[in-house]
């Protein structure tokens, strides 16, 4: 499907004032090899100190142009205008996570492809092709894996939406559980204040044990924080 002249024209006033404006490049790499129902995967949490990862697949119609953009340059309430948007109309989509136990188990690298594979198999009987933000997966599907499709492709910024979304969500119950870390704030990531409600309260059970800043304050509290 072409872009309307209105279209064309406002992507050319994004990308004049510096904004990434995603289209369906990357996609049509597997389009152009037949196949047709190729979505898109991106995650969120990978960097933070607490929580889980969380992973993200989306499969919008094809041809359109969408408001979606890389999470990272959104705000917290636009995300979730955007998130409860492509829930009403995605061809599919599903989240997976990965707690922060199984990150320290597996690596955060290998805690996302848990979370990814985890999305990816409520989808995959409707799934032709996948493009990540640079995850390959080897989920038996044809993958396009390349840096910052989340700024590239609609549905790897749609996917980086509702993973982002989802876990903010999560993150504000955690606070609800271990109240005094921050976590609905700052989502468990390594911000000076949570720094310091890690030092004074001590770990909690949802903060990932292998990362340094947490086991510096582990072996400080002897493991034991808030339970």
């Amino acid at each position: 499907m072409s872009a309307t002249p209105e279209a064309t024209a406002r992507r050319a006033g994004d990308a004049a004032v510096g904004e990434a404006v995603p289209d369906w490049s990357l996609e049509s790499e597997l389009w152009s090899r037949g196949l047709v129902a190729v979505a898109g995967l991106d995650e969120a949490g990978r960097g933070a100190l607490a929580g889980p990862v969380v992973a993200a697949v989306v499969l919008l119609e094809r041809g359109h142009e969408y408001p979606y953009r890389d999470s990272k340059c959104l705000t917290r309430s636009r995300r979730a205008e955007l998130a409860a948007r492509l829930r009403g109309e995605a061809l599919a989509y599903a989240v997976g996570h990965a707690s922060a136990v199984e990150v320290d188990a597996h690596n955060v690298l290998g805690a996302t492809k848990l979370a990814a594979r985890r999305a990816l198999a409520q989808v995959l009987d409707v799934l032709d092709g996948l493009v990540t933000d640079y995850l390959t997966l080897d989920a038996g599907l044809p993958e396009v894996a390349v840096p910052r499709a989340d700024t590239r492709s609609y549905q790897v910024a749609a996917a980086s939406i509702l993973a982002k979304h989802e876990r903010d969500c999560t993150l504000v119950e955690m606070e609800e559980t271990y109240p005094g870390y921050g976590f609905d704030s700052h989502a468990g990531y390594g911000v000076p204040r949570h720094l310091a409600a890690l030092a004074d309260l001590g770990p909690c059970p949802q903060h990932r044990l292998s990362f340094a800043p947490v086991a510096a304050v582990s072996l400080f509290w002897g493991g034991q924080g808030r339970g």
